[in-house]
């Protein structure tokens, strides 16, 4: 079975990384500019952060953060909600053969920074770094 070069762990190829960005770049350039006739979706200051391709090129899923982080679940519905006027949006200025399916999540990057840099700043978590630091556990120099 064939799995076109890909092996299981393997990264997105060089296509899917540009064609992620081309994608990302029209989604966020339509927002910017209120195309799409929604007003709940134009009043949201919304960020495409990643687009992120299935490996047959089919479905791009677009990691959206609206500005601040507040509103967030109203913000993946707008987006939902307006799929069609966004695909034919995305397929006009990209220009693409294909123009795949788009699927909205939130993207949780910051939420996951915060978490670890609270993790790091956890008393125990700070000791056992200091203990990994000095070998010898005397904590002198």
């Amino acid at each position: 079975m064939s799995n076109k070069g890909h092996s299981s762990g393997a990264g997105p190829s060089q296509r899917m990384l540009r064609v992620g960005e081309v994608i990302r770049r029209a989604m966020s350039e339509t927002l910017m500019r209120g195309e799409i006739h929604d007003p709940d979706l134009n009043r949201l200051n919304i960020t495409v952060t990643e687009v992120r391709m299935s490996p047959d090129m089919t479905v791009a899923t677009c990691f959206v953060m609206p500005l601040g982080g507040k509103g967030a679940d109203e913000a993946v519905k707008a987006m939902a909600r307006n799929v069609g006027e966004l695909r034919r949006m995305v397929g006009r200025v990209t220009k693409l053969k294909f123009t795949p399916e788009l699927r909205f999540k939130l993207d949780d990057t910051f939420d996951r920074m915060e978490a670890t840099r609270k993790l790091f700043d956890n008393e125990t978590v700070q000791r056992d770094l200091a203990a990994k630091d000095d070998p010898d556990g005397n904590g002198d120099d």
